[in-house]
């Protein structure tokens, strides 16, 4: 099996010489330019040997000490050859990705929702609207710059039997962690 992804891994390096590829947890892993991605997407799909027709999911990631500061993946399934793959790409606040939509319908809820929690702007998507914050919040709450204060929280007060609301407080406070046990004396 090894053997077999190797050698296919090393045809798509061939095809798309800007991508590159390695073996993780035995299954392939691509990195591909934000401008390809659709292109290289659409080659996984239809090619004869590759056949992944279903999109699991995109997912996203936010780093903020690289360049291109979101790590946008791509996790797809071959029914027909019984297979997984990852495609990751990488960009940066301004950098937007083409939409996907039109190889996999299932792909809009997903580039929704990475839309919603990162920003990351999916280019040709036509109902890149929020779905798990409200329409009017402000920002995009998986950020790693996101401010944790001075947002109000609506909840249902059981106790109260009302709705309530409150100024959201997510204290970080200074932890001494001594790594000290008693088991380890």
């Amino acid at each position: 099996m090894f053997q077999i992804l190797y050698n296919f891994k090393k045809y798509v390096l061939m095809l798309f010489p800007s991508t590159s590829g390695f073996l993780a947890q035995g299954e392939l892993v691509f990195i591909v330019p934000a401008k390809k991605i659709k292109n290289f997407l659409r080659f996984l799909k239809d090619h004869s040997h590759t056949q992944f027709k279903l999109l699991s999911d995109i997912s996203g990631a936010d780093y903020p000490y690289k360049k291109n500061r979101f790590e946008v993946t791509y996790n797809l399934i071959s029914i027909t050859y019984n297979t997984r793959i990852s495609i990751i790409t990488y960009v940066d606040e301004i950098t937007s990705i083409d939409s996907i939509v039109d190889l996999y319908k299932c792909s809009n809820w997903f580039e929704r929702e990475v839309w919603d929690m990162y920003g990351v702007f999916f280019y040709k998507n036509n109902d890149l609207r929020r779905i798990l914050t409200d329409y009017g919040f402000k920002g995009h709450p998986l950020r790693k710059d996101f401010p944790v204060t001075g947002y109000i929280e609506v909840r249902y007060d059981e106790l109260q039997k009302r709705v309530i609301t409150e100024k959201v407080s997510f204290t970080q406070d200074y932890r001494d962690f001594s790594f000290n046990s008693n088991w380890l004396q």
